[in-house]
């Protein structure tokens, strides 16, 4: 399909771990969500990130991260050089039920319309990590097809509780400590080699659906669970995001192969701020599915 002008700024933050090229390819804004870690602040600005190899090594050797939610000033900073510019905008948001950084947005937004003659629609994604960088991606297309911004942003919110989110952790420590499972059950489940499955559920939580003895058949548990509810189409692509796990991640795509021939598959790491709390060997899948 010809791509022809776009006739809204897209923008989204890096909650969505697109890979850095997507944002000059596709001509997307890109809002930092920042993080601490051994008494540095990362922020997009003055410090540099560290290396995402780097990042991961650093949480197998007991590093703490924590992150913090963009404001309604960070946001307006990132927004306002569009509204300014007299154009209208679309702010694709990590998941209101991570973060509260799409009130921020919401904020950014009413200020900006009060200045400047122009439209903001801030879409809750309900998505996180590579699923948020899917369905901006599914977004991108849509607008450089033509449709304006209240048409994208229907679009958007009809397809966004149908980008499916599966995935499943080496070590149940980092989940322990956002409060995701109780510290029995992460003692348990590492003695007993206990992998969960976890999703992203309809009102972007994050939740656990099931646990399997082992890392293999994790790996096999995501898939599984990717056939019982897909609905991909012929041009529709599967994403993988992973931390730090590259032969996890190899393994899956053999077993996506098998079920899905020569697909296409994007493969990207988890980005600090997913990965301060997901912890390193985390692999997950994302797709268009029937239902969450």
């Amino acid at each position: 399909m010809e791509k022809i002008m776009r006739k809204f700024a897209i923008l989204t933050d890096t909650g969505s771990d697109l890979p850095e090229a997507y944002y000059a390819e596709h001509e997307v804004g890109k809002i930092w969500l920042g993080f601490t870690m051994d008494g540095v602040t990362y922020d997009g600005t003055e410090t540099p990130l560290p290396d995402t190899k780097e990042f991961y090594g650093a949480l197998r050797g007991g590093a703490m991260p924590k992150t913090f939610q963009v404001t309604p000033e960070q946001a307006e900073k990132h927004i306002e050089p569009y509204a300014a510019a007299g154009r209208d905008v679309l702010v694709v948001a990590f998941s209101s039920g991570l973060s509260g950084t799409y009130l921020s947005y919401l904020v950014a937004a009413r200020e900006l319309m009060a200045r400047y003659p122009v439209q903001i629609a801030v879409v809750d994604s309900l998505c996180a990590s590579y699923g948020q960088g899917l369905l901006v991606d599914y977004i991108v297309k849509k607008a450089d097809a033509g449709a304006d911004l209240a048409e994208t942003v229907a679009y958007a919110e009809d397809l966004k509780r149908h980008i499916c989110h599966i995935f499943t952790v080496e070590d149940l420590y980092h989940l322990k400590r956002g409060g995701r499972v109780t510290g029995a059950t992460a003692f348990v489940g590492t003695v007993l080699n206990i992998k969960p499955i976890l999703h992203v559920d309809d009102e972007g939580h994050l939740i656990p659906i099931g646990k399997v003895m082992g890392r293999k058949k994790s790996v096999s548990a995501l898939v599984e669970r990717m056939n019982a509810t897909q609905t991909l189409g012929p041009d529709d692509p599967i994403y993988i995001s992973h931390g730090d796990c590259e032969e996890d991640v190899e393994y899956l795509i053999k077993l996506l192969r098998r079920d899905y021939g020569d697909r296409p598959i994007f493969v990207n790491m988890i980005g600090s701020v997913i990965g301060a709390h997901s912890g390193a060997g985390t692999l997950a899948v994302f797709y268009r599915g029937s239902h969450r």
